[in-house]
């Protein structure tokens, strides 16, 4: 199948599933699909068991296979996803966050990949940078999933701020510390350079230059917006700015996903607030809704498919059970470390720890990440702990999230 057919095939199973989870689950629409797509999937793995002469699941793994969609969402739709994230986070919410944020998306992931690395090598027997690098990839919260439940939860404004700030932060991050752990795990001549220095000489250059790439490119979109009052020209060039600078940004190797976030919070604040017409920002808003809504349903079917891309080991399944725990700690680590380090000096609301613990969802970035990795031995192991990780954060703590903060976050709303 071309681009074309497959991108045809997944939009129309994304509807037809969103519409059966409307009809009949009434979840919320990414997770509904998720949930959808998963028994589909493990529908046809069942007739496959009773009617093996058919070969369904064969050709559905062919087909699901010929999918890259590793490079479909770190190199395609993720630009999107992110820069929809940053345009409606308000730069003044963040400021007021900004210490909780930078923490929690540096030590936080730092913390927590050392906590999953350690206790998943102790666990599994895998060599221990192997497993900091599958530390890395499960670590981070996922923008895409927790925005998604950030919409259908409800939760006080400087909390959504919090969550939201960190995980689309965390996620660059995060990215940039897979990249340079996988260039010391799995040597090889597209990794110039070992060792403590090459390694912080290639997070510096990610990160510092993903920041200024989305900055500069952001500021330029927006003197060009200041000049012009079409709000569908407007609209197509906030669509070329997370197009192209994304694309942009991996040709110089620097983070896209830290381009795409700094580039959306500009355009999303100062963008909107001096650059554009009352129409225009309705234009814009809800054309990036619309965006974001469809990438997030095909995206959630997607990873919903990829359960014929996993290894149904016994060790496998019973190590990613395993790891469900582990990854809560490792959560636990990264938010309760940096909000103790900063309640001496200010307040918190109540429940945040556990909130924003449980409210850490993962999402398909981890799944593409391990779908990523050079092939090895672990490389089967990895990916399969990464998946039960994914679904049970997604499906469990996605659908309980809600109750949990209007159980634990009833006191007035502080900083």
């Amino acid at each position: 199948m071309n681009i074309l057919q497959i991108t045809s095939l997944l939009i129309v199973l994304a509807g037809a599933f969103g519409a059966i989870n409307y009809l009949f689950l009434k979840l919320p629409s990414a997770i509904g699909i998720l949930v959808v797509a998963l028994l589909a999937s493990f529908g046809v793995l069942g007739v496959d068991l009773l009617l093996p002469d058919l070969g369904i699941a064969t050709t559905a793994r062919g087909l699901i296979t010929s999918i890259d969609f590793s490079d479909a969402l770190l190199e395609g739709m993720l630009g999107l996803l992110l820069f929809a994230g940053a345009l409606h986070v308000k730069l003044a919410d963040l400021k007021q966050q900004w210490k909780v944020v930078f923490l929690m998306a540096t030590l936080g992931v730092a913390l927590s990949t050392c906590v999953v690395g350690v206790g998943f090598s102790w666990l599994t027997g895998m060599p221990l940078l192997i497993a900091l690098v599958f530390g890395a990839l499960i670590s981070p919260t996922d923008p895409v999933a927790v925005l998604g439940v950030l919409r259908e939860a409800n939760l006080r404004k400087t909390l959504e701020t919090k969550i939201a700030g960190e995980s689309l932060f965390n996620d660059g991050v995060g990215y940039v510390v897979f990249l340079v752990l996988v260039g010391i795990a799995f040597p090889s001549d597209d990794h110039h350079g070992s060792g403590l220095t090459a390694a912080l000489t290639l997070f510096v250059q990610e990160a510092l230059g993903g920041a200024l790439l989305g900055i500069v490119l952001g500021w330029l979109t927006f003197r060009v917006m200041r000049r012009i009052d079409d709000y569908s020209l407007e609209v197509l060039l906030t669509l070329g700015l997370a197009f192209g600078g994304y694309e942009l940004a991996v040709y110089l190797h620097v983070s896209a996903p830290i381009m795409a976030v700094c580039a959306g919070l500009l355009i999303g604040d100062i963008g909107t607030k001096h650059g554009m017409t009352a129409q225009t920002r309705q234009y814009v808003d809800a054309f990036w809704k619309l965006i974001d809504e469809i990438l997030n349903a095909v995206l959630f079917l997607m990873i919903g498919f990829e359960v014929f891309a996993i290894a149904f080991q016994t060790d496998f399944l019973v190590a990613g059970v395993a790891s469900i725990a582990l990854a809560l700690v490792a959560r636990l680590t990264a938010v309760a470390v940096p909000v103790l380090l900063l309640r001496p000096f200010r307040e918190f609301s109540q429940g945040v720890i556990p909130i924003m613990t449980w409210g850490g969802l993962k999402g398909g970035i981890s799944v593409a990440l391990a779908l990523s990795l050079p092939d090895s031995e672990w490389k089967p192991l990895i990916l399969t702990a990464t998946y039960v990780v994914v679904i049970f954060s997604i499906v469990v703590q996605g659908l309980t999230v809600a109750p949990l903060a209007n159980k634990v976050g009833r006191e007035p709303d502080l900083m």
